[in-house]
């Protein structure tokens, strides 16, 4: 059985200090959003703010679900811890796809990057919450979506990648 975290509430971007989101150019898989200022302040480099590690994760969360919702992503859930682990963030894309997202920040690149951090065991247990996800939500999704995708959503260094379908479950 899963258990939802805390409902979302919509959240008003954040207005101060200058933006420059870019989407990368080089085609490919991922998606950049260079907002380093923005990210760093937010993450608790001022006196008082997030002082523990999940503060910091939700926060770089939600700068995730911002840039997501811009894309056109919708939010069905969020924190949902099932018996495989916790899935940061579950949308539908625009063609009905259900999306499980899983959000990673490092503030160097070091021991390959925050993509990197996402290995094999880790995966395997995004496979089995999505599956207990799907299981427990069958009814109340309004029809099982046609396909899943992983994606992930990196921050290092203050940039922000999106890689669509960074894996799949047939993956080894």
């Amino acid at each position: 059985m899963c258990h939802v975290g805390p409902a979302a509430t919509p959240h008003r971007a954040d207005r101060g200090g200058a933006r420059d989101e870019r989407e990368d150019e080089g085609g490919g898989e991922g998606r950049s959003d260079n907002f380093s200022t923005r990210a760093r302040s937010n993450a608790g480099t001022r006196a008082g703010e997030c002082r523990t590690r999940r503060e910091i994760g939700a926060r770089f969360e939600q700068h995730a679900l911002v840039y997501l919702q811009r894309q056109r992503l919708v939010l069905v859930a969020r924190n949902v811890h099932c018996r495989g682990g916790e899935l940061d963030l579950v949308m539908r894309d625009r063609d009905g796809t259900l999306v499980f997202v899983e959000v990673r920040a490092r503030a160097r690149r070091g021991y390959g990057g925050a993509a990197a951090s996402v290995g094999w065991h880790k995966r395997q247990r995004l496979l089995l919450a999505a599956r207990d996800f799907l299981a427990a939500r069958a009814q109340a999704l309004e029809a099982m979506p046609g396909a899943c995708r992983f994606d992930l959503v990196t921050f290092e260094g203050g940039r922000l990648t999106w890689l669509r379908d960074a894996f799949r479950a047939d993956d080894e």
